[in-house]
């Protein structure tokens, strides 16, 4: 075997098999790489006849531009990072779903990173990506306010479910929702509400937890929590002896998850939902619906913060964003099976 490197084969259009570079669309266009340059960084600077043949030549050419070399003269990448705290949650389904969306509307790729529910993993994920990115999301982030605002210096930022500073945060109102869920367990008769609340470091948590106090409290009815917990089914099947040990005829879970995995475990342990004790939840994911009983839940629109994300985001790298009216984002209830009269009201 020789180990002399066979030389690169030229294509049927002239060039070297390999990578298209803005060289080989020159050549094949019949214009100078700067007119090639010009055309596909800065739509409009050529003429139309120009640019038509330019990226018709790219396309035979199967031209992918790199958005690393594009930043040397732009200093734009044109990518974005959304960090997000678990992906196997499905709440970042449809939150990374609206984000990309609205990214692709804008030019731009969306790159996601997870943290595993650790602040230094996510420390450490911002920072890796920090340098390759135009600006970063953070999805119901778990680091200290003053990490925030240190990256905040260094890339435009957007947070989802966390206020600090003066960075946008993209949150939905919780008092709707909550109202609904309060009043409509005070309908069925219950004067207890345990609330499992979820990870201590939890914005949007802390956030839950005061708004269904206040509500529960304005209509006398004792409240009190439980937890923390992590954000899982499993957290949520753990957390079944401490529910059930505090009399609460109503359980609100801080998500789905965690409701669900409570109700695997009444199911298993032979108490019955919404029989023994009724069961809430937060943000009706995926499968919500599916549950046994089905779950009654308090809906964000979830597709709707990852879209206004962007936007948030496009705002602050400065790219101009097609104006919408500033509606809030808002909760409503879902009512389903897992709810139902107070064993006491029976």
């Amino acid at each position: 075997m020789s180990d002399v490197s066979e030389p690169q084969r030229p294509t049927r259009n002239g060039r070297k098999s390999g990578a298209a570079t803005i060289y080989d669309i020159a050549r094949v266009a019949g214009v100078n790489p700067s007119t090639v340059s010009r055309a596909l960084n800065k739509p409009g600077r050529v003429s139309a006849t120009t640019e038509a043949r330019i990226r018709a030549a790219a396309a035979e050419l199967n031209f992918q531009e790199n958005p690393l070399a594009r930043a040397l003269p732009t200093g734009r990448t044109n990518t974005i990072a959304a960090v997000v705290a678990d992906m196997t949650n499905p709440v970042v389904f449809n939150t990374v779903r609206g984000a990309e969306n609205a990214a692709a509307r804008y030019g731009f790729t969306l790159i996601v990173a997870e943290s595993q529910e650790s602040g230094s993993i996510e420390a450490a994920t911002a920072d890796r990506v920090a340098p390759f990115v135009d600006g970063i999301i953070l999805a119901t982030t778990r680091l200290p306010e003053e990490h925030i605002l240190r990256l905040a210096e260094r890339k435009p930022l957007v947070m989802i479910n966390r206020a600090a500073g003066e960075l946008v945060n993209i949150a939905p109102d919780v008092t709707p929702g909550i109202e609904e869920l309060v009043e409509h367990l005070a309908s069925l008769g219950h004067r207890s509400i345990a609330y499992l609340g979820g990870p201590a470091r939890s914005w949007i948590n802390t956030r839950r937890w005061q708004a269904l106090f206040d509500a529960a409290r304005a209509r006398g009815l004792a409240v009190f929590e439980i937890g923390p917990n992590s954000p899982t089914i499993a957290a949520g099947t753990l957390a079944f002896e401490r529910a059930q040990a505090s009399g609460a005829s109503a359980i609100v879970a801080y998500n789905d998850l965690l409701a669900l995995g409570l109700i695997r475990a009444a199911r298993e342990q032979g108490a019955s939902v919404p029989g023994d004790f009724s069961v809430a939840g937060f943000d009706d994911i995926f499968g919500a619906d599916f549950a046994n009983p089905s779950l009654t839940t308090v809906r964000a629109d979830l597709l709707e913060a990852g879209t206004r994300a962007v936007e948030s985001l496009m705002r602050e790298i400065g790219v101009d964003v097609i104006e919408r009216p500033d509606a809030p984002l808002s909760t409503a209830l879902v009512v389903r099976e897992s709810t139902a009269v107070a064993p006491r009201a029976r």
